[in-house]
């Protein structure tokens, strides 16, 4: 009998964290949904038979608590993440930028730090994280969630030189436009206008599922081969500049 394979996914309670729960669900993996609102996880873990463990990635109590409950761990998933604010530097707000900072980089090595002991138990383990073309690009009025996610990217690329001759894999997954419910809301600190004008004439933006397809993808591929980079955008999107609006 082929052992079950487990697989954590931060951030899991929506758009692309719950999305890549039910792919690696339908890859075989038996899917921990790791979030902070547990009324959504609890109802996709009996949605996909998983689990469903409630985290906060900038709480080192709530990484140890989920750290103790799993032994082995074939792939993780740190996708929990997020953009405060769309203010330019001259009137930023240093809060929003150490938030962003603390989810998007420090909660991110929480994470990986805390399960690299079952990640090594597999004997043959993954880690995807999820980053941005904001780690690649800069503009206007995006400095802090730029600096987070291209340090997310420098992270990355970090672990995979600290664990190289180790059975583990190092990828990212960098999405451009993505159209999810609630990224560009959080944003705009709630103002629908503001979230829904970011997609405005853009007849077919990325979606959740387009990128929960790309980790399963990453995360079916045999264990030799490593993808180190993987950047998505909508046919749209051709740099951060560049969008095709109808």
């Amino acid at each position: 009998m082929t052992q079950e394979k487990t697989a954590v996914v931060t951030g899991a309670s929506s758009g692309i964290g719950a999305a890549t729960a039910r792919a690696l669900a339908g890859e075989g993996f038996r899917v921990v949904c790791a979030a902070r609102r547990t009324d959504r996880i609890e109802a996709l873990a009996e949605e996909i038979g998983g689990a469903a463990i409630e985290l906060d990635v900038t709480d080192a109590d709530s990484v140890a608590a989920l750290a103790a409950r799993v032994d082995t761990v074939h792939v993780l998933v740190n996708n929990a993440g997020g953009a405060f604010g769309s203010d330019p530097i001259e009137s930023a707000d240093p809060d929003q930028w150490r938030a962003m900072y603390d989810v998007n980089v420090v909660g991110l090595m929480r994470v990986t730090q805390a399960l690299l002991p079952a990640l090594r138990a597999s004997g043959d383990g993954l880690v995807v994280n999820i980053g941005s073309t904001a780690g690649r690009w800069a503009y206007e009025k995006g400095g802090g969630y730029t600096a987070a996610k291209h340090a997310t990217r420098v992270v990355t690329e970090t672990l995979r030189l600290e664990l190289n001759g180790e059975p583990i894999r190092i990828s990212e997954v960098a999405p451009g436009m993505v159209h999810t419910e609630e990224f560009s809301l959080v944003r705009f600190g709630g103002d629908q206008a503001a979230a829904d004008a970011v997609y405005a004439g853009v007849a077919d933006p990325l979606v959740a599922d387009d990128i929960a397809e790309a980790v399963r993808w990453i995360a079916s591929l045999p264990s030799h081969v490593n993808v180190d980079e993987l950047v998505i955008k909508p046919r749209a999107q051709a740099a951060a500049h560049k969008v095709h609006r109808a």
